[in-house]
């Protein structure tokens, strides 16, 4: 599995256009959080996308907090944490929180 990294707003404008290509995984994450990391590392264990079916994108909470809460706004979705979102064609068409977070959920999204 391979993590790209959120540093920027202009990521998350980057993450939009790329999901127009492929569906993109946005995982919002706190390293400081014991529940974040075991979602996180279900999200690794399960993972079996090729590259060209999900991106996946990873945002450190802790560092990123202003990009998060943009997160938030520009997809509508409440800020939780850690929190995947899947976004297609601009979108947001899935998201979950906590250990609700399954790579068998993303799968079921097509």
């Amino acid at each position: 599995m391979k993590w790209y990294t959120i540093n920027s707003v202009n990521d998350v404008e980057s993450i939009i256009d790329r999901s127009r290509v492929v569906p993109c995984l946005i995982l919002k994450h706190s390293t400081r959080c014991p529940i974040s990391s075991m979602a996180k590392n279900r999200v690794e264990m399960s993972w079996d996308f090729e590259d060209d079916q999900l991106e996946a994108y990873y945002l450190d909470l802790i560092a990123f907090r202003d990009i998060s809460n943009h997160i938030a706004d520009e997809f509508g979705v409440p800020h939780e944490s850690p929190q995947a979102l899947l976004i297609k064609d601009g979108k947001c068409v899935y998201n979950a929180s906590h250990l609700n977070i399954r790579v068998s959920d993303l799968k079921a999204q097509g």
